[in-house]
């Protein structure tokens, strides 16, 4: 049971507090919160959710959005927990329920005062034995999409060494299906996972019994599960950085290049470093793509699709401050990529079944990774 909840800045101020029972939580418990917290996994899968939730309705989440949406959170968080107990965590249902921040919302609350979001009417399926689906759904085509979509998280050390690789994933459904669909997803190594979690429409016994997935899907988008696969042993793509320095300036070279499988598409690649802040200068090119010094002292090289005929190389000259010979403290790069049509994790869907339907649907299979925090150190 939830008592209460707050939702706090990156400073740790609370923005917004919402009492769920007559006993009233005291702000005081913020400060030892995420330590308690981590023993009470369920508490932790349900603020997971509202996390989601409130990310789809505001298209992110961000302080300068939960300042700007205070009202919509309170409704929406009013519908999601009924005295402390979760109710309804499904962002199709919610919608019918509470209509999204958009530009004449806003216009029409400053116009005529109101700021209630909240239908008159609720959906049927709040009375239905499947909450987050529409018992009377109809589509002149049927289609269902399933997308694995993964962020790879990487540390390598300045002795090249692969120090972390691992990669988070989700498995993504765009469902149009007629009445009440059941389907039962398999992958071909289910074994490689770890962390698993799953929506509120998967059954769990199967699972737990021959590693299946078996729903009645929520219409339109939603994230049927998320992952992790651990202790990866490489990497796409390989950042070699070196920088040497001697009287007053420091010589920059970084390579770049894709590892083992040279046919992949591997595009979107950035490279970018913070200049320490003991550099006065910076003259730094590339073979491939734009260098860019931002105004916060970031450089940026954006080099896009990695070319099969030849390594992107960066090099140039950072010149340091009056009086200082050498460079002491060396930047962390941080490197961005997107892969399209590959899961770097090896997970593979095997089949996907629909039962209950008249008709025979679509069913269309995509994959795609990109870098999470992806470091290389220099």
């Amino acid at each position: 049971m939830l008592q209460c909840i707050f939702i706090l800045s990156d400073s740790g101020e609370v923005m917004l507090e919402k009492q769920l029972t007559s006993h009233r939580v005291d702000r005081s418990i913020c400060a030892w919160f995420w330590d308690q917290v981590l023993a009470q996994g369920d508490s932790l899968e349900f603020l997971c959710r509202v996390a989601d939730v409130l990310t789809d309705y505001l298209d992110g989440l961000n302080e300068d959005l939960i300042k700007d949406n205070f009202v919509i959170i309170y409704e929406l968080l009013d519908e999601m927990i009924d005295n402390g107990f979760p109710l309804t965590t499904e962002s199709n249902i919610l919608r019918e329920m509470i209509a999204p921040p958009n530009i004449v919302s806003k216009v029409l609350s400053v116009v005529t005062g109101s700021s209630s979001n909240v239908s008159n009417t609720l959906p049927g399926a709040t009375s239905s034995c499947v909450p987050w689906r529409k018992t009377d759904l109809k589509h002149t085509s049927n289609e269902v999409y399933v997308d694995l979509v993964e962020e790879m998280d990487a540390i390598i050390n300045r002795d090249g060494i692969l120090v972390k690789c691992e990669i988070y994933g989700e498995v993504q459904v765009n469902s149009h299906l007629s009445g009440v669909p059941d389907l039962t997803l398999s992958f071909a190594n289910p074994s490689i996972l770890n962390d698993v979690r799953f929506h509120p429409c998967v059954r769990l016994r199967p699972w737990e019994a021959n590693q299946i997935l078996s729903f009645v899907p929520p219409d339109g988008q939603f994230k049927l599960m998320s992952y992790r696969v651990k202790k990866l042993k490489n990497t796409p793509i390989y950042v070699k950085p070196q920088l040497t320095s001697d009287s007053g300036t420091c010589r920059v070279n970084v390579l770049l290049g894709i590892r083992n499988d040279p046919e992949k598409s591997i595009d979107s690649v950035t490279v970018k470093f913070r200049l320490p802040p003991c550099v006065s200068s910076s003259d730094l090119s590339s073979n491939c793509g734009t260098v860019n010094i931002l105004a916060n002292k970031t450089c940026l090289w954006s080099i896009g699709r990695i070319p099969k005929d030849k390594s992107p190389s960066m090099s140039g000259t950072l010149a340091l401050e009056t009086g200082l010979e050498r460079l002491h403290v060396f930047p962390t790069f941080e490197v961005g990529f997107r892969i399209m049509g590959v899961a770097l994790s090896g997970l593979k869907i095997d089949r996907l079944d629909l039962t209950n339907l008249s008709t025979r649907p679509y069913k269309g299979f995509r994959a795609l990774t990109r870098a999470g925090e992806f470091q290389v150190r220099s």
